[in-house]
């Protein structure tokens, strides 16, 4: 037996036991024949057992998943939505970044485009580790759980950042000239 003639014999088999195992229907005909060549004609039937076997098995010894899991693993999922964030509360009595904006705005300062990232403290304050996070235009309102917390963060930042309590004020990211600074940290120093 030449390669010529068993090479046809393999590939029909190898195309079979991929659909069968893609969740092809083998017991569907079907729809395109496939070509045959003067030389496919002659070819024999495999006479391996293991290929015997192949062929002639079902879909349940495939290894193709069975009519039950199909309609399950064809149902429509819902898209999984995340956990809610749980952050760590804020002390008591300590103001939150809204008020620290609400100061800095009754104050005069600029607080454009305010926006709460309290999100990017991280699930359950594993992130930063903040309780809330309030992001404006020129200044960064970070309130932590707690103080030792804060200090951390505060000395992490060092020379970019301003610490009262729990609250820490950052300028890493935030365009607030140097010269204007002083103003931010006075309204938070005489908060509360």
């Amino acid at each position: 037996m030449t390669y010529r003639k068993i090479l046809p014999a393999v590939v029909l088999l190898s195309a079979t036991v991929a659909l069968t195992a893609c969740g092809g229907d083998p017991d569907r005909p079907s729809t395109a024949a496939p070509t045959a060549t003067s030389a496919d004609s002659a070819a024999p039937p495999p006479t391996s057992p293991e290929a015997t076997a192949a062929v002639t098995a079902g879909p349940e010894s495939s290894g193709a998943p069975s009519d039950e899991a199909s309609t399950e693993s064809s149902s429509p999922k819902l898209p999984l939505s995340p956990p809610p964030i749980e952050l760590p509360p804020r002390q008591a009595g300590e103001p939150s970044a809204r008020e620290v904006i609400a100061a800095f705005r009754a104050a005069g300062l600029k607080v454009a485009n305010s926006r709460d990232r309290s999100e990017e403290c991280g699930p359950d304050g594993l992130g930063l580790g903040c309780s809330e996070l309030v992001v404006t235009d020129g200044i960064a309102v970070y309130v932590f759980p707690d103080e030792g917390s804060a200090i951390d963060m505060a000395e992490r930042w060092d020379g970019v950042s301003h610490r009262k309590g729990t609250v820490v004020l950052n300028y890493l990211k935030a365009p607030t000239p140097k010269a204007e600074r002083p103003r931010y940290e006075k309204v938070l120093d005489d908060l509360r």
